[in-house]
């Protein structure tokens, strides 16, 4: 198990930001209701629990196999480069280019992430730990984060997108099943949040996010996600990770107490902001 002073330590992004870690959090407390081998682990290859509705039950406590605290968090963790899941390279658009280009030249300081706000989807699902509730009519998704505990609501009742939304940092999501996958479908995002933290890929107010979690057995989980925005990508593209069951454990509280003390000593005079995303998708 990951303890917590692994857990919290996200690497060189966070030399930027100071938490305060409650301990004690039910970090050592056994799941009940779980299977268990004859040692007393979790059986994590059990088979897959499911609803009264027949669909697996994908609730529980998820980390991604290479998230924060992982000896391959730093080397193969999409959280630092989200292409490292895409089958192929992709090309981004000419003002997705600019954008990166300025986000170097200031070396990468203006990442919201540094200055205590959420680091976006799909990048929140690659650092920390999450538990995902189904409920009537929704599924919740409650997210651990060194800048403070954040959430969605994926809504199953039936409803649409809105037709007007107020552009947003997680966007509004609408759920369904296919089969024994959960697909969410993501949009109404605002322009120029980041998708991964060491290349600073931005998307923009165009992004149709598409996630799909399919439990394949007690203790392992699949996610998809497919990236469509026109405005930062030349095409869609798709990655694809393993999530594992986090058991015994629980998510832990954290936000940026120290940040307003420490932050100006790496910080910089402001720069210019990104450059706003098109009408219109650019040419490559």
């Amino acid at each position: 198990m990951i303890d917590a002073a692994q857990r919290m330590a996200v690497g060189c992004l966070l030399i930027l930001v100071t938490v305060i870690v409650v301990h004690g959090q039910w970090l050592n407390s056994p799941t009940p209701g779980i299977p268990r081998t004859s040692d007393g682990k979790p059986k994590l290859d059990a088979p897959t629990p499911r609803l009264p509705n027949r669909k697996p039950d994908i609730s529980g406590m998820w980390g991604d196999v290479c998230m924060n605290g992982r000896d391959c968090f730093g080397t193969k963790s999409m959280f630092f480069d989200i292409m490292r899941g895409a089958p192929k390279p992709v090309q981004m658009t000419s003002w997705a280019t600019e954008v990166q280009q300025q986000r170097f030249a200031r070396d990468k300081i203006d990442d919201p992430y540094s200055s205590c706000l959420p680091p976006g989807i799909p990048r929140m699902y690659f650092n920390n730990p999450f538990k995902i509730f189904i409920a009537s009519g929704e599924v919740l998704f409650l997210h651990e984060s060194a800048v403070g505990s954040t959430f969605r609501q994926v809504y199953t009742d039936g409803r649409t997108f809105p037709p007007d939304v107020d552009p947003t940092r997680l966007g509004y999501s609408i759920g369904r099943w296919e089969g024994d996958t959960f697909v969410v479908e993501s949009r109404g995002f605002r322009d120029g949040l980041w998708l991964d933290t060491n290349f600073a890929r931005p998307t923009s107010d165009a992004l149709r996010l598409t996630q799909r979690f399919t439990r394949t057995d007690f203790g392992h989980m699949t996610l998809s996600i497919t990236i469509d925005d026109a405005k930062a990508f030349v095409e869609p593209f798709t990655v694809t990770t393993n999530l594992v069951l986090q058991s015994d454990t629980d998510l832990l509280e954290s936000f940026c107490d120290n940040q307003k003390y420490i932050f100006p000593h790496y910080s910089r005079q402001p720069g210019a902001p990104d450059a706003p995303s098109p009408r219109t998708p650019p040419t490559p």
